[in-house]
């Protein structure tokens, strides 16, 4: 740990573009929260308390930061699009890409509010964590977190209530599960939410990951009514599901690019097809072709991104996916000889080529890296039991985020910090917060120098710190 003698300073710049959202004593902790998300490698509020040497305060003062401020993190995120909207290199443009994505913020044991027992396919089992549903916004500059919000498990009797109030019919003979296999119980009410789904009364008792996807882009699509007509949507497997994409394209009225799984179907003139069944002879006749000396099937593209050439070797045209209609149909290799597996994409714009369907794919990932990257500025490493201040922490987290994407196009606090560090500052939200340890480090060296040559001695001046590292 590096313990402060004040606050960092990228915390000080940019804390005044917060002001308007806390009180005088809140801003105060607001800083010291965002300090240690930026420096200490303990997000917790007993580890970030910890951190600051020379203005010892108790610990239930930053903890009511996340429990009792009566900020609002609606106000907080506006803030905080607000200042990227300043700096050119992070406003919105014309030709940025949005991404939908949800990542688990695992935690050991059971004690925390709305937390599931969820799949986790990294580790390849369940484990209890909370889910985290993410709008990002990229570009070739840069990218952040735009809206986001933590889901909750369905409640099974408020749903089944909410069932018959609207009524739906439900099984008597299901009625036994209920004591007998809950989690049948559980499956056979989500499967009756799901069949009627597109009511109304009835999409209104449940917060399905889909539907807290759907409510931030109608949230977006509000308020950038200049950009909706030309940002698109990217996400996953598990997001391109058919009425999810319906709600985008039909309801809302955004271009999206999905992605399918090799067991979707397409519809052809000799039937319907599994992708990957179609994708394999699509390469056999492709490999023939080029034996023969005949125009290729799938056509090498080359695409822009983040400041770097890529070649795919793509398939490109319009077909009827099943469950989907009629769509841009993408099938990639990243090899000349297709010897690796292919990708599958779909978008709704039928003039679309490949290239630029393909562009706007690739910028699904930086939503992976922000959820990694995330992590490691605190994401999920809270201790908090309170829903809401868990809400409030994973909103700091994204403010602590933006303002290392901020500080990369901020040519005047660049400058200063390379001048003082003399360094040359750049590159990734990470590299940023190693340039924000590395100056707090510096300003604890010019503290030190600065005692001792007022004549204090050594003894004296360290002895704050080493309580400090010791504690930690």
């Amino acid at each position: 740990m590096i313990p402060l003698v004040g606050f960092p300073e990228l915390v000080e710049h940019y804390a005044p573009h917060f002001a308007r959202v806390f009180s005088p004593e809140a801003l105060v902790q607001f800083k010291r929260y965002l300090s240690g998300l930026l420096v200490s490698e303990n997000k917790t509020v007993d580890g970030i308390n910890r951190l600051f040497v020379h203005e010892s305060r108790n610990q239930s003062s930053l903890n009511r930061l996340l429990t009792e401020s009566p900020f609002r993190v609606s106000e907080l995120n506006l803030a905080r699009l607000e200042l990227l909207d300043i700096l050119p290199g992070t406003r919105m443009k014309p030709q940025g890409v949005l991404s939908v994505d949800d990542t688990l913020l695992a935690h050991y044991g059971r004690h925390f509010e709305q937390i599931a027992k969820l799949w986790d396919p990294v580790q390849d089992c369940f484990v209890w964590a909370h889910d985290l549903v993410t709008l990002h916004y990229s570009d070739d500059d840069t990218d952040y977190p735009v809206l986001f919000q933590l889901w909750k498990p369905v409640e099974l009797d408020k749903l089944e209530q909410g069932l018959l109030a609207a009524r739906v019919k439900l099984r008597a003979s299901k009625q036994a599960l209920k004591t007998e296999a809950p989690e049948k119980w559980r499956n056979y009410l989500m499967g009756v939410w799901r069949r009627h789904s597109k009511e109304p009364a009835v999409a209104a008792l449940y917060d399905s990951k889909l539907r807290i996807a759907e409510q931030l882009l109608q949230q977006w699509a509000e308020n950038h009514p200049d950009l909706r007509a030309h940002v698109p949507v990217t996400f996953d497997n598990w997001f391109t599901q058919p009425g999810f994409c319906h709600y985008i394209g039909n309801t809302l009225g955004l271009a999206y690019v999905g992605t399918l799984a090799p067991s979707n179907l397409v519809a052809l003139q000799t039937g319907t097809e599994r992708l990957d069944t179609f994708a394999a002879r699509l390469k056999t006749e492709h490999l023939q072709a080029v034996r023969d000396g005949h125009a290729p099937v799938f056509k090498r593209v080359t695409i822009g991104y983040k400041g770097e050439r890529e070649s795919y070797y793509c398939y490109c045209m319009t077909h009827r996916i099943h469950n989907f209609g009629k769509l841009r149909l993408v099938i990639n290799h990243r090899q000349a000889d297709l010897a690796d597996d292919p990708t599958f994409y779909i978008a709704n714009r039928l003039k679309w080529q490949a290239a630029g369907i393909t562009r706007i794919r690739r910028h699904r990932w930086p939503v992976e890296v922000y959820h990694e990257e995330g992590k490691d500025e605190g994401l999920d490493q809270y201790q908090l039991r309170d829903f809401e201040a868990i809400g409030r922490h994973v909103a700091l987290v994204a403010v602590a985020y933006s303002l290392l994407r901020a500080a990369q196009h901020d040519h005047g606090l660049r400058d200063r910090l390379q001048g003082e560090l003399e360094l040359k500052l750049e590159g990734s939200a990470g590299s940023w917060r190693r340039a924000t340890q590395a100056q707090c480090l510096w300003s604890l060296a010019l503290f030190n120098s600065t005692g001792l040559n007022q004549g204090q001695p050594l003894q004296q001046l360290m002895a704050p710190l080493l309580r400090a590292v010791c504690r930690a």
